[in-house]
């Protein structure tokens, strides 16, 4: 990494979830977080360490394996953990000690762990309360003012852009009006579509909201054309960058196209009227973004993995040139992933979330991918819930990606690696959001 330089060059975020912690909160009617439907949403209370190590992809991995972080501290009368941790911070320590160190070599929590350890100087992995206790509090002193916490670490980690995918309430939403307009002057959207994909439901409250966006009731072909188009259009207006999904959690990727006669809109539908009528929304957003020249990022693998390979996406990729498709994650399917970069010119990889699952995917990923696909098609974001985790992220990214390029380069210079280095942490992401200005390492 030394030899290389990676420390000086830039790295675009073109797929994060900062803000999805516990401290902003919930977005309960839409099933996520207010970050990611209020424009502008700031935390309601102190911001603990607890809120960026206990975030939705740790605590929900404790989970995984029979322990709920998040429940610890209610058999001591607190609501939750972090108000055991304020009452009692050494009891609440103890308690939660042995479940930490399980986890230490985990990537979700040394994503974390170096991260805080580069913006704020502590290191929590040595499980020492003190380091803990002082983390908390730099955590709670960055994260009074958090959009200028976010451009200061932004700008120490050598971040250069940011893109955050939001669900479309996003758009008409603000907290206030002045916390909006400081975030939207530095954050860029992608909208998301898969809440879309599931408004065939009799009675839909959140169809109801979307409707009133758009002005539209979508009940047939013709009224879901319209409707679609003026969410697309009120995105358009808030300056999106494009579309993502995330149907790979639930389903398979692969979209047929469907005719107008074969879908039942709403109702107690059938799963097999429920697919039809998700492929039909699906190839109307397709049409949108196609037509606008909009990328379209989709999940691919980590979950659901039967059924979540990304092969289906060529059809899709294939049916629509002018939409760029953005394979998220993509592991295991890297060898999948890989040959669908290679071979189709419309469908690109971003390896987001791989230091967070494991480094050793990342690292897999360039072994199998250097030597095979061109470097233009591959972009190197985080899919982080907190800007520590992303930079603790982006530090294994670049860390991996020197040994990787210095490993497989067949004696290529290092004026070119890092060249290559820079397009896929930033120049690559320029190119296909049409966010930013492309650079060339000095």
């Amino acid at each position: 990494m030394k030899r290389l330089g990676m420390d000086d060059l830039p790295n675009f975020c073109s797929h994060e979830h900062w803000g999805s912690i516990a401290a902003i909160g919930p977005a309960p009617k839409e099933n996520g977080f207010r970050a990611d439907t209020e424009a502008g949403a700031v935390p309601t209370r102190t911001v603990r360490i607890w809120d960026l190590v206990l975030d939705p992809y740790f605590a929900g991995w404790m989970g995984a394996t029979g322990v709920n972080p998040l429940a610890l501290g209610k058999d001591r009368g607190a609501p939750d953990f972090g108000a055991w941790w304020d009452q009692d911070p050494k009891t609440a320590f103890s308690a939660i000690r042995p479940h930490l160190e399980r986890q230490v070599f985990t990537g979700v929590f040394q994503c974390t762990r170096r991260g805080l350890l580069f913006l704020h100087g502590i290191d929590i992995a040595t499980l020492a309360l003190a380091d803990w206790r002082a983390a908390d509090q730099a955590v709670g002193k960055c994260y009074r003012d958090l959009f200028s916490w976010y451009e200061r670490a932004m700008e120490q980690a050598r971040f250069s852009a940011l893109i955050r995918p939001v669900h479309p309430e996003f758009y008409v939403r603000e907290a206030t009006p002045e916390e909006a307009a400081i975030e939207r002057a530095f954050t860029h959207t992608i909208m998301r579509v898969d809440p879309f994909m599931d408004l065939w439901k009799r009675d839909s409250p959140r169809r109801d909201v979307l409707a009133h966006i758009a002005g539209v009731d979508p009940s047939d072909a013709a009224t879901w054309r319209a409707f679609i188009t003026k969410l697309f259009d009120v995105a358009a207006e808030g300056n999106t960058t494009g579309i993502k999904q995330l149907q790979a959690y639930s389903r398979p990727l692969r979209f047929d196209a469907v005719d107008d006669a074969a879908v039942k809109w709403r109702g107690d539908l059938a799963p097999d009227e429920v697919k039809r009528f998700q492929d039909w929304v699906m190839h109307e957003c397709c049409t949108q973004a196609h037509e606008r020249g909009w990328p379209h990022q989709v999940h691919v693998g980590t979950h659901n993995l039967l059924e979540s390979s990304p092969m289906p996406l060529e059809a899709l990729a294939r049916r629509y040139p002018r939409m760029k498709i953005v394979m998220l994650h993509c592991w295991p399917f890297i060898d999948e992933a890989g040959w669908l970069a290679k071979h189709v010119p419309n469908m690109y990889i971003d390896t987001c979330w791989q230091p967070v699952l494991s480094p050793q995917f990342l690292r897999k990923s360039f072994n199998t991918w250097l030597n095979y696909v061109p470097t233009h098609k591959i972009m190197l974001a985080h899919d982080a819930t907190s800007i520590e985790m992303a930079v603790g992220s982006s530090r294994f990214t670049r860390e991996i990606l020197a040994q990787a390029l210095d490993a497989q380069s067949f004696g290529v210079d290092t004026a070119r690696q890092r060249r290559a280095a820079t397009d896929m942490l930033h120049n690559n992401a320029v190119h296909v959001y049409g966010v930013g200005k492309t650079v060339r390492p000095v």
